[in-house]
């Protein structure tokens, strides 16, 4: 199986001159932990990821307020992409090594097709082979993690 058997085409993209707010309501309404933050629109050129663990610890702790630009609490390139015709094995070995929940898929020019998330895998791949991989990806996941890295 292939990332692009089992992502999330054109997912919703904020840049990173939008409030922080835009990437919340895009969250909530779409009921997503991240949303892609992409240079234009028009040609989604990726340029980092924003999550809501991002909006917590970046802007939201630091008393910072829903105006804040993507750019200051986004998790900026590089970031760990995948390529559409990626197997899934890969898929999986590049969240656990970034220790992330999603990963957007590119095309080999960096432009945004796709995402993978945690729930693309349980629930567009079989239970028997979604399981395996599950709960490798969960004990990463459920770790507390510390540093710089710390918002992806």
């Amino acid at each position: 199986m292939k990332a692009r058997d089992i992502m999330t085409p054109r997912p919703f993209v904020v840049t990173p001159a939008d409030p922080v707010s835009r990437a919340a309501e895009i969250m909530r309404y779409q009921d997503v932990g991240g949303v892609p933050v992409v240079k234009d629109p028009a040609t989604p050129r990726l340029a980092g990821l924003i999550t809501d663990r991002d909006i917590v610890i970046r802007c939201v702790a630091r008393g910072q307020p829903a105006s804040s630009l993507v750019s200051d609490v986004m998790t900026p390139l590089p970031i760990q992409t995948v390529l559409a015709d990626a197997d899934i094995t890969e898929v999986v070995r590049k969240m656990e090594s970034a220790e992330v929940r999603r990963i957007p898929v590119v095309s080999d020019d960096g432009i945004l097709i796709g995402i993978v998330a945690e729930a693309d895998i349980a629930t567009k791949m079989s239970p028997d082979a979604a399981l395996p991989l599950r709960k490798r990806l969960q004990q990463y996941s459920a770790e507390p993690r510390l540093g710089a890295n710390s918002g992806r």
